[in-house]
């Protein structure tokens, strides 16, 4: 009787020099290659000019509006608040309405199944999911399913996983054990590593998997622990890789799977449902000048070893040290090098969602903390000027709700100080910039919505169009109610960073759990204060509390909106069918209940397509 020979917990190392990189002074050279697509510059002037038009537009009338009897400090204060937080609506609102006429036009096909042949790669492509005190049995559920998707679609011969661990000895003990249960009937390699010293985070553990095996593979394919992608996706992919050698990275746009909360369920819904109008837009003027997300993404490693080895930065926390939000900066260095960066939209490609506001919060100020070290990377050095948009951006995304709670902070002090009712900022604002502002903002749901509606398949793949139009209309209000908890939340999440508070390192929190009013009370006292000073203005301006009622609404019934989003149904059959209804993803990828039995239907997968 012959045994198995024992499966390898590693490969032959191959090292790749990963140079520290200088975000100052001479920036490296550039490859020679060709790589801005023709038209760019036409479009991002177009996208600027109708943005700007939009802003002066709003902001001219509204100055007029106030200049009639003099400006005085508090209406300048308006006016100062009120520009940059206008532009940025517009500027979402002009990039996603391109992107819904690309859309609706058929001029792009949205998510589409990707070609994945096989037989046309000849370089080896590594799959790596970096874990950290992840539940086990459902990372592995997940490498397991992807490993049989893999094979299916033909990648085996030139794909390899591995899972690199940051967890604790505990937890690595349990994942080694996993590892050697998977790896000796995977059909695919699966390799795993454990570091003793999880230095520099998440973009440690990749770069020291470079600087050890990356010379051995032309491409890394990057995920996260809660990622699933299906085997067409990824050898696909490597494909398009192998096809354009001037590609240096490309991003997918994952969708949201495993979704059990209310909360979970309205956010998939609207991913699916809003998401695709604004990734097109984002696609039609980023061109090869792209994001990077840190996940669901494909790198070339000699590209990502020559250009992204990431410096500290100088200082203390929470803005100094070891650059967190990491994957926007790396994008913007392969650049700096002339590797395109491009975003697609295929199908096959998903990720999982906090499954309550207070998970998503956590997670939120995690991502200011390192989106705001951005501002520090503005004037690297070489950086192309698209990518300095994406960092300020990602930057600015969080500053926005500091600056809403300022601009109305000091609409209620004008309106307490106006000698009449109605003369304060809402009453003295002309009714089309009013009107303009709740276009702005809706305008992007109402083109989901006719989206939605467009397609035959489309609409039934949403469940009808009662079931679109029920699911808009509590989407759309739930929604509102949302955006004032988000913006005290943020504003205190930037107020403890300020004072020097560090949002850490901890797990991520993936399971479902109901969250009690009385539990979450304690953390809300701001926004049920702010919430009894915006129903107080009725009192001396009864106007601006009527424009002030939704926020109002929102931030008094703040506890009962999180505990009531994060309850889920017991099992997944009592799931609405008349509410939140997605387009189902073409794989099992339930990994928490049975993984087995999850993992063994991601193997008949073809690719998923929207359309």
């Amino acid at each position: 009787m012959t045994l198995p020979s024992p499966v390898r917990q590693l490969p032959d190392e191959a090292p790749l020099a990963m140079p520290i990189q200088r975000l100052d002074g001479a920036p490296p050279g550039s490859i020679e290659v060709k790589t801005q697509p023709h038209g760019m510059a036409v479009k991002r002037l177009l996208l600027i000019a109708l943005t700007a038009v939009i802003g002066l537009a709003a902001s001219s009338e509204l100055r007029f509006s106030f200049s009639r009897d003099g400006l005085d400090v508090i209406e300048v204060a308006l006016l100062v608040f009120f520009v940059p937080l206008f532009t940025w609506i517009a500027f979402g609102f002009v990039s996603s309405t391109i992107g819904f006429l690309k859309l609706i036009s058929g001029e792009h096909p949205g998510f589409t199944a990707i070609p994945s042949p096989a037989q046309s790669l000849t370089k080896r492509t590594a799959v790596l999911m970096p874990v950290y005190n992840e539940s086990v049995e459902e990372v592995f559920a997940r490498v397991r399913a992807m490993t049989k998707s893999i094979a299916k679609a033909g990648g085996a011969p030139w794909i390899d996983f591995f899972v690199l661990s940051d967890s604790n000895e505990l937890s690595g003990r349990r994942e080694l054990a996993a590892w050697q249960e998977l790896a000796a009937e995977a059909p695919v390699n699966v390799y795993y590593r454990r570091r003793e010293k999880n230095i520099a985070r998440k973009p440690g553990n990749i770069a020291e998997w470079v600087r050890r095996f990356g010379g051995a593979y032309e491409c890394m394919l990057v995920l996260d622990a809660d990622s699933m992608m299906s085997g067409d996706a990824i050898v696909g992919m490597a494909s398009i890789m192998e096809e354009r050698p001037s590609i240096g990275l490309l991003q997918t746009v994952p969708m949201i799977i495993n979704a059990h909360t209310l909360f979970q369920r309205w956010m998939q819904f609207a991913s699916e449902a809003y998401g695709p109008i604004a990734s097109a837009g984002l696609l039609w003027w980023s061109g090869s000048e792209s994001n990077f997300w840190g996940h669901n993404a494909i790198v070339r490693t000699r590209a990502f070893a020559e250009s992204c080895g990431l410096p500290e930065l100088p200082g203390d926390g929470p803005f100094g040290g070891h650059i967190l939000s990491h994957d926007m900066l790396e994008s913007a260095l392969l650049r700096r090098r002339g590797w395109a960066v491009h975003m697609v939209m295929i199908g096959g490609s998903y990720e999982e969602f906090p499954p309550t506001v207070v998970d998503m919060a956590i997670r939120d100020r995690r991502w200011m903390q390192g989106n705001l070290q951005h501002l520090r990377l503005l004037g690297t050095s070489g950086l192309t000027w698209t990518s300095r948009l994406h960092l300020l951006i990602g930057a600015s995304a969080y500053l926005t709700s500091p600056g809403w709670l300022l601009l109305l902070l000091v609409t209620i002090g004008q309106a307490a100080g106006a000698t009449s009712v109605g003369t304060g900022f809402v009453g003295a604002a002309p009714p089309s910039v009013l009107w303009l502002t709740i276009t702005l903002l809706f305008g992007p749901k109402i083109m989901g919505l006719v989206w939605m509606l467009a397609e035959p398949a489309r609409r039934k793949a949403f469940g009808g169009t009662a079931t679109i139009l029920r699911s808009v209309a509590v989407e759309v209000p739930l929604a509102m109610l949302f955006a004032p908890i988000t913006m005290v939340t943020q504003t205190k999440a930037l107020l403890g960073l300020l004072f020097g508070i560090s949002a850490g390192w901890s797990t991520q929190a993936r399971e479902a759990r109901r969250i009690s009013v009385r539990e979450i009370i304690p953390d809300l006292r701001e926004h049920l204060a702010l919430g009894v000073l915006f129903a107080a203005t009725a009192y001396f301006d009864p106007v601006t509390a009527i424009w002030l009622s939704p926020l109002t609404l929102g931030l008094l019934t703040s506890p009962w909106f999180i505990s009531l989003t994060s309850r889920s149904p017991r099992t997944p059959e009592h799931h609405s069918t008349r509410l939140f209804k997605v387009p189902p993803p073409a794989i099992d990828t339930e990994t928490s209940a049975q993984p087995a039995s999850g993992t063994d239907a991601l193997g008949d997968v073809d690719a998923r397509s929207h359309t």
